[in-house]
């Protein structure tokens, strides 16, 4: 029978809509539950390495060793290679503090930290692009733009009195205006 033809009880099309909007969100909220814990596991990965670095005198290869062990065990899962390994150390040394990383750089992809840890150096751009990655949900490519463009060192050069005299939408898209490249 044709789907036109078929009748519906009253209310159920908006009960269908409705839910069809629950589950897209319940599915969006998932994958960014799944991102922020594998974010946390690779840093707390990463710390242990460290650690045992620091503290027990592992070696180098012991990450080489870690990575076999590991491929071994899970198989079917990517993600804990030598580079992946010695990429979450150098994580886990760039935020030494763990609440950030729940809070604010487990939003983000594992592949945008990875970009920013390769391209910024200092930990205050870093945060800086952290943030506004979340704030304006860029893609990897367009992070890596903004970074190669130095947008963080352009941010604020320009000194103007807008924000003394245009109301605040204004003033900001204004500011902005006069940050962009040409």
């Amino acid at each position: 029978m044709p789907r036109s033809l078929i009748t519906h009880p009253q209310g159920y099309d908006e009960f269908l809509r409705n839910l069809k909007q629950r589950i897209r969100t319940a599915q969006v909220k998932a994958v960014f539950a799944v991102n922020r814990e594998l974010i946390l596991l690779y840093w707390q990965i990463g710390r242990g390495i460290l650690e045992r670095q620091h503290g027990a005198g592992w070696g180098a290869k012991v990450i080489e060793r870690l990575a076999a062990d590991l491929h071994r065990e899970f198989p079917g899962t990517t993600g804990f290679s030598r580079t992946n390994l010695l990429y979450m150390r150098a994580f886990a040394a760039a935020w030494p503090e763990e609440p950030f990383v729940q809070q604010v750089v487990g939003q983000i992809p594992w592949g945008h930290n990875l970009r920013i840890l390769d391209l910024v150096k200092s930990p205050q751009e870093r945060q800086w692009y952290i943030r506004r990655a979340i704030e304006h949900g860029w893609s990897r490519n367009v992070l890596v733009h903004q970074i190669e463009s130095g947008l963080y060192r352009r941010q604020g050069k320009a000194q103007t009195n807008f924000q003394a005299t245009l109301p605040t939408p204004q003033s900001e898209l204004a500011q902005q205006a006069i940050q962009e490249p040409a």
